[in-house]
């Protein structure tokens, strides 16, 4: 199957978690409809609303950065990380019990997680135009300005683009330079 898909974060469905403690908004999981226990990849928006811990995931690699609010302080097994400043990834194994304690009120953060040796991914955070380089699976979002990528309209903050098995965009390039604009890119390799 091959996609190129366009998305909304604003439209996209919010799930409760099981604690209570928040919600999650699915952008997209490789393959289409697998569940928590047998996707290859996945990336959301999580919005945390109480303190409690997140949940595990065996044998997944996780990549979480601070979208809005004043993060998130993640502790246990080896972890002492306070998740505040946007926009600066943090990875951890998925199967390491993590209590989370909000830095303030509701924090939103973006989730990437892949399932280890079977997917390879790459996180990088843009302010300026980018040469993006070829990757069989990958993802932008714009987080903040207007991006165009010569593949759609143009992507306004909050809107995004992800591919699987075609060629996604070759650039992205913002309509104003100087620190207005974030994109967040994400290249998905198959091990």
């Amino acid at each position: 199957m091959t996609t190129l898909h366009r998305f909304d974060l604003d439209r996209l469905p919010a799930t409760p978690w099981k604690n209570g403690g928040g919600r999650t908004r699915e952008i997209a999981c490789w393959p289409p409809g697998a569940g928590l226990e047998d996707f290859g990849w996945r990336c959301s928006v999580a919005t945390v609303d109480a303190d409690g811990p997140f949940s595990t995931f065996a044998g997944i690699d996780r990549r979480i950065l601070l979208l809005a609010g004043n993060g998130l302080h993640l502790t246990g097994e080896g972890i002492d990380h306070r998740l505040d400043v946007p926009l600066q990834p943090f990875a951890f194994a998925g199967e390491a019990a993590i209590a989370c304690s909000r830095l303030g009120s509701t924090s939103t953060d973006f989730n990437l997680m892949t399932r280890r040796g079977r997917w390879q991914a790459e996180l990088t955070v843009h302010d300026h135009a980018v040469r993006l380089a070829g990757a069989p699976h990958g993802l932008l979002l714009a987080v903040s300005g207007t991006w165009r990528t010569g593949t759609a309209a143009p992507l306004e903050a909050g809107q995004g683009l992800w591919w699987a098995d075609v060629a996604g965009p070759a650039e992205a390039v913002p309509d104003t330079e100087g620190g207005e604009a974030r994109l967040i890119a994400i290249r998905l390799m198959p091990l």
